[in-house]
């Protein structure tokens, strides 16, 4: 794996040139007194043979002058020594350590005393400068014994070792500084020639073996090329290969791949839900969201901090003065931090631009996209307010950032803004329109340069990737790689790529739910359903992009073409309130509810009713219920990026029962090709897909839900999450390589 140039100095500075400077140092350190102490030995040594050929040459007049008992001329003899060669003063003794004759320069404390061995020698201070005093026996004319005393200066040994201990020190710090500047430029010059090599290997053959296995570069090479195959390798079978996406081995992607990096998601809708009813009292929910159904098991495997909209009851009143709550609640992984708006903010940000503007812009529903300045400046605002969000949690670290959906388009570029050091992925989880479509929109451009500063831009599908594509070659001015699917614009390269989502695997909430048989039990008694009655199942939130209205005229259809089904079908339709506040919304669930009783009027009989609407929104629990009690589950999206719905009910059929018919105009056609598939503007067509559905036998019924339950399986959650980390890996290591590369040419 390829480090940083920074990191590779400072790892071989640790690991070669420190060590050599301490080696040195130690020498350094243990040599110079060892050295003093030579000197001190030397000089001394010096002293001593200096002295005894002195003492030597004076030794004969001494003697002679002593036999005559000339004390004057010995005293003018000493006097005229005295003085040279470093010597002092000179002192004569006789025998009984009386003093004969003392020169001007013998220091006070120096005394007569008996002469222990010839040449004894001491050291005394005098003046504050060191002498040393030598003594020697003499022998007078008469055999009477003497004392000489000679003092020595030695207070230019100091000197000498002084000026000979820097020098020794400074010969170590040249020698010290000239090592390393010789094994600096060395050192420079062989790593920029290896990462020459190594970056014009990877830009060309990749990791072909084709090099100087004699070269003192070529075990480096070897090892780097060795590390990248594997790197490589497992890469790929990540992606390709692997068969069992689980929680651990998405762990394993971020351990391996993104270590230290805080992971951050990004989206409007959180995954629990606070709510405070009549009585004071907390409760927790699970809102109705496909992308909530698909992030949050990644955030339980990955931990981190997920960023959204605080838009419970009760939110303020869970949170700490952070604004955070941990969560799930029941067994808390990772970290809710909400971000409060306003109701004018909301109302321009989420129902204005969001909804009535890009929701309508790319889902091909045919309901006219509403584009108005107010709702424009408030979507610029709550961006901001969620990038200064993003910096605050990312701090000064690294970290990765996955932006969820529409509302947040303009925040890849913000983030970018607050210098943020992170890798961003943001997934556009609804259809890209064509360019013609998108055209529509008066801020077109600065949505496309705020995305286009991610580094991935995910879709459900390729074709969603080429009508981007294709969007952004009409409006921008920039450089499109059509075979790398990237963007560059001002320098920034942007990857787009597919993406399928999915689902966890194996659904938590499965083994929670009761068996197959008892589920449609406990439904049929639940909702008055007859047992003779089969049950056709619908869940969704209450959107125009459902094909709600859709779906009930066909059962219409169908109740008109096969009158003998008549009391022995039924369609449970399960529609969550959503966006109520809406007109649009406001008047396709008053349209729902006057054709559910127009058609129970024209069709229902005295102990059954074609269709039963259940308006409210259903925990897990109870939608997985639904999904094991169906005979079948009809998914007739007008327009749907993927819809997990159809996945959810997959996952849930582990009796391999049940039939699924789905929409074309779903991205779930391209995975699940064992649904019957309809297109949901042709009425009859779903209505014979329906009585097809309710006619096919079990063991048709098994054999394509055992191949569906397969390819789910396979494509979890987990791989849709691991291949688009391991990408960001890649691109993070390709922006190592990109640094290493240049400051290796500074």
């Amino acid at each position: 794996m390829i480090e940083s140039y920074g990191l590779v100095v400072r790892r071989l500075l640790l690991r070669y040139a420190l060590p050599a400077l301490a080696a040195i140092l130690i020498v350094a350190v243990a040599g110079v007194p060892y050295i003093d102490r030579m000197l001190a030995t030397w000089f001394r040594s010096d002293v001593e043979t200096r002295v005894r050929l002195v003492m030597n040459s004076m030794e004969a007049p001494l003697t002679d002058l002593l036999a005559a008992g000339d004390v004057a001329g010995l005293r003018g003899y000493l006097d005229r020594i005295a003085g040279r060669e470093r010597l002092v003063g000179a002192l004569i003794c006789n025998s009984s350590g009386t003093e004969v004759v003392r020169t001007a320069g013998v220091p006070a404390d120096v005394r007569c005393q008996r002469v222990a061995a010839p040449g004894e020698r001491t050291e005394t201070l005098a003046a504050n400068v060191r002498v040393g005093i030598f003594r020697f026996p003499l022998r007078g004319g008469d055999g009477q014994f003497f004392q000489a005393v000679l003092i020595h200066d030695l207070s230019y040994i100091d000197r000498r070792q002084t000026r000979a201990r820097a020098f020794v020190l400074a010969s170590f710090v040249i020698a010290i500084v000239a090592l390393a500047a010789l094994a600096g430029i060395g050192f420079r010059l062989l790593l920029y020639t290896w990462t020459r090599r190594l970056l014009g290997d990877l830009r060309s053959r990749r990791f072909l073996d084709d090099i100087d296995t004699a070269g003192p570069s070529a075990p480096l090479f070897l090892r780097v090329r060795e590390v990248l195959k594997e790197l490589e390798e497992q890469q790929r079978q990540e992606i390709e290969y692997q068969e069992n996406w689980t929680p651990f081995a998405l762990q394993r992607v971020v351990q391996d791949h993104l270590p230290d990096c805080k992971m951050l998601v990004v989206s409007n809708r959180e995954p629990y839900v606070h709510r405070l009813d009549a009585n004071g009292n907390i409760s927790v929910h699970l809102p109705a969201s496909g992308m909530v159904t698909a992030i949050e098991p990644i955030m339980r495997a990955c931990s981190g901090t997920w960023i959204a909209h605080g838009s419970g009851s009760g939110d303020r009143l869970a949170v700490d003065g952070r604004d955070c709550v941990q969560v799930p609640p029941e067994d808390p992984v990772y970290t809710l931090r909400r971000v409060w708006l306003s109701e004018e903010q909301e109302q321009g940000y989420y129902y204005g631009f969001s909804t009535e503007g890009l929701w309508s812009l790319c889902h091909m529903a045919y309901v006219r996209p509403a584009f108005r300045e107010r709702d424009w400046l408030c979507y610029q605002e709550v961006n901001g307010q969620f990038a200064d969000a993003v910096a605050r949690e990312a701090g000064g670290g690294e970290a990765v950032v996955l932006i969820q959906d529409f509302h947040f388009a303009l925040l890849p570029k913000l983030i970018r803004e607050r210098r943020v050091r992170a890798t961003i992925a943001l997934f556009w989880h609804i259809p890209w329109p064509t360019a013609e479509s998108f055209g529509v929109c008066p801020w077109r451009r600065e949505l496309l340069e705020h995305m286009l500063q991610a580094d991935i831009l995910g879709f459900h599908t390729l074709q969603h990737c080429h009508s981007f594509l294709e969007t952004v070659d009409r409006y921008i001015e920039c450089r499109i790689d059509h075979e790398r699917m990237a963007v560059t614009i001002r320098g920034h390269e942007c990857r787009v790529a597919a993406y399928p989502i999915s689902i966890e695997w194996p659904p938590r909430w499965l083994a929670t739910t009761v068996p197959p048989a008892q589920a449609q039990q406990q439904v049929r008694e639940r909702f008055d359903i007859a047992a003779e009655a089969r049950i056709v199942l619908g869940v969704e939130r209450w959107d125009f992009t459902k094909g709600i209205l859709e779906r009930l005229h066909a059962m219409e259809a169908l109740l008109e073409k096969a009158s003998y089904l008549i009391g022995k079908v039924v369609l449970l339709q399960v529609a969550a309130p959503s966006r109520s506040k809406l007109s649009a919304y406001q008047a396709l669930q008053e349209q729902t509810l006057a054709e559910v009783t127009r058609i129970n009027a024209r069709f229902a009989t005295a102990h059954w009713r074609p269709i039963v609407l259940l308006a409210e929104h259903q925990e897990p629990p109870q939608v997985f219920e639904l999904y094991r009690a169906c005979d079948v589950l009809i998914v007739n999206s007008l327009h749907d990026g993927m819809n997990l719905v159809s996945k959810e009910f997959v996952a849930a059929r582990d009796d391999e029962d049940g039939v699924l018919i789905l929409s074309t105009l779903a991205g779930a056609s391209r995975e699940m090709h064992e649904a019957l598939l309809v297109n949901p503007y042709d009425i009859g067509e779903t209505a014979r897909a329906i009585a097809a559905a309710l006619e096919m036998p079990r063991e048709e019924r098994c054999k394509r839900m055992r191949l569906m339950r397969h390819t789910v399986a396979q494509n979890n959650v987990y791989r849709w999450a691991g291949r688009m980390l391991i990408d960001i890996a890649r691109i993070r290591q390709r922006r190592t390589l990109a640094n290493w590369r240049d400051k290796a040419q500074l």
